[in-house]
């Protein structure tokens, strides 16, 4: 490696005082002039180089016009002030000279600052905040792209962090509603057991706030948000609203970009969003051991500090799902964040109660569950069951083949290989739409019966050479019962036996003596009973 200039003074130096070189000898060793050895001999440190003075004659004539215009700028709106671009544009248009961009732009950027201290404005800087041990934390979302389940996905990272330790938790979703936005407090709040009694910072969401009160701190929040607060009993501070608002957590902010950074990169690839929130959860274990900055503690070490000083946790979860009751279309699905989901077809036009989390989606009608499913990513995916539709294909024969749920059946693997064979046999042996039908009635099987007993079932009626649905019925029926266990899945398990009575009657509280003491006295007679078994002993009048 060639030697930098500092440690070439040194090692002349050193060989004139040691070896008594001469000054021809030292500038022949080391390759040099013997100008810059007498200049070694001098100085012990090299003079520093001048920095050349640039003209710029384009430039020159126009100074005096760009600086009036960032004086100008001093007084107009922090959103309609000029940038280096729009000054070299109107250079071009007004005074018809044409600069490249980058000379304008290093003169602006050097001029701006000078400009903004001879006017005596403000120095603009930040201020260290003090953090509590487990008081103050902050929350935000994240944009992040995955490989999930083969399609390159955009989802949404929650992160957490305390103030004080620097402790993070993070969680993906498949979107940042209010939903995402509340499980992730919970899934926060039990991971780190507590809830931090100073202030959580947020940015001024949706899923909290409702309004912006003008100019001032205070907000109209969302009502179920104001509910969740109270209900885990922490407090909220809301950012001032744009870009300097991220200044005042800007914990969280570099927490995002540095787990993108070094989590998230290169790009996950993973079946399920289940799969990679287990990888950043032992990834956040993970960072416990780590320092940040010039700490002299481990994120790990402070936690530990911070952990009994936490607030305990309420003893009952709020509940994050969002309820919605939507309407039943006539393709038997239902719209949810621009998603659809299949029903039982017996809904049709119905509206039925759905609670939406963050991975599935649960349809209710009254109390009863009637479908669920997981939730889907992004906007217009369709999520359809085969099962949903039977009774509409039982009339409908034809469209089972060209069905969008025939062809999701067959990707996710409910619609195998043997339903396939009986298929094509039923349709051999009778006609295309008889077949169909001896396969819907196949696939109704697997709504009583367990899935292993159906294709064994399917596979001893192709070998007896008989596709019918009675057959496979039948064979699934006798595969059970050699199995030693029930041919059909109860649909509600037994009810449990009732308690035993007791032995003695239930003892006489004090609360109850104290009750009778204070009743009035009673004064009516006692009843007359002689006249009571003639009631019991009525004869029947006789019919004349």
């Amino acid at each position: 490696m060639p030697l930098t200039k500092a440690e070439l003074f040194r090692r002349i130096r050193s060989d004139a005082a040691l070896e008594e070189l001469s000054i021809r000898a030292l500038a022949r060793k080391y390759g040099v002039h013997r100008r810059l050895v007498r200049e070694a001999l001098t100085y012990a440190e090299p003079t520093p180089r001048r920095q050349p003075v640039r003209r710029s004659p384009r430039l020159d004539p126009v100074k005096k016009t760009i600086d009036e215009w960032l004086r100008a700028d001093l007084e107009a709106p922090r959103k309609q002030r000029h940038t280096a671009r729009r000054i070299k544009d109107r250079l071009a248009q007004e005074m018809d000279t044409v600069i490249p961009y980058t000379t304008v732009r290093d003169y602006v950027s050097m001029r701006r600052r000078q400009i903004a201290a001879e006017a005596g404005a403000p120095a603009d800087g930040f201020i260290i905040r003090h953090n509590r041990p487990g008081a103050d934390a902050e929350v935000d979302f994240g944009e992040v792209v995955i490989c999930l389940a083969g399609t390159m996905t955009r989802c949404h990272l929650f992160a957490f962090r305390l103030a004080y330790s620097g402790l993070a938790v993070h969680r993906v979703t498949v979107s940042c509603g209010q939903e995402a936005f509340l499980e992730g407090h919970e899934y926060a709040f039990e991971l780190i057991g507590g809830i931090p009694v100073g202030q959580i910072r947020y940015d001024n969401l949706s899923s909290a706030v409702r309004r912006v009160v003008f100019r001032s701190r205070s907000r109209v929040e969302n009502p179920r948000w104001e509910a969740f607060r109270e209900h885990y009993g922490f407090t909220a501070f809301y950012c001032i609203p744009g870009l300097d608002g991220a200044h005042e957590k800007g914990g969280v902010e570099g927490q995002v970009g540095y787990y993108r950074r070094n989590r998230l990169t290169p790009v996950p690839v993973v079946a399920t969003l289940e799969e990679l929130n287990h990888r950043l959860a032992a990834a956040d274990l993970a960072d416990r051991d780590r320092k940040i900055r010039l700490r002299s503690r481990t994120v790990g070490e402070d936690f530990a500090a911070e952990a009994s000083l936490l607030a305990p946790l309420p003893a009952e979860r709020f509940g994050a799902q969002l309820t919605l009751r939507p309407r039943v279309d006539r393709e038997a699905t239902l719209t949810v964040r621009m998603n659809e989901y299949s029903v039982p077809a017996r809904f049709i036009g119905r509206k039925l109660q759905v609670l939406l989390g963050t991975t599935e989606v649960v349809v209710f009608d009254g109390r009863t569950e009637v479908a669920r499913h997981p939730r889907l990513p992004g906007r217009g995916g369709q999520r359809l069951l085969l099962d949903h539709y039977l009774e509409i294909l039982l009339r409908k024969p034809g469209a089972l083949a060209g069905s969008e749920a025939l062809d999701q059946a067959r990707r996710e693997g409910t619609f195998t290989a043997d339903h396939e064979a009986f298929w094509t046999a039923a349709k051999a042996a009778t006609d295309e739409a008889t077949g169909t039908r001896e396969l819907i009635q196949v696939l109704l099987l697997h709504r009583h019966m367990r899935g292993p007993d159906v294709t064994a079932g399917i596979r001893a009626a192709l070998r007896i050479g008989a596709a019918t649905a009675d057959v496979v019925a039948v064979e699934a029926r006798k595969t059970a019962q050699n199995a030693g266990r029930s041919p059909t899945i109860s649909a509600e398990p037994p009810a449990p036996p009732p308690p035993p009575l007791p032995s003695d009657p239930p003892p006489v509280t004090e609360r109850t003596l104290q009750r009778v003491a204070q009743l009035p006295a009673d004064h009516r007679p006692p009843p007359d009973l002689h006249r009571w078994d003639q009631l019991l002993h009525n004869r029947r009048k006789e019919s004349s």
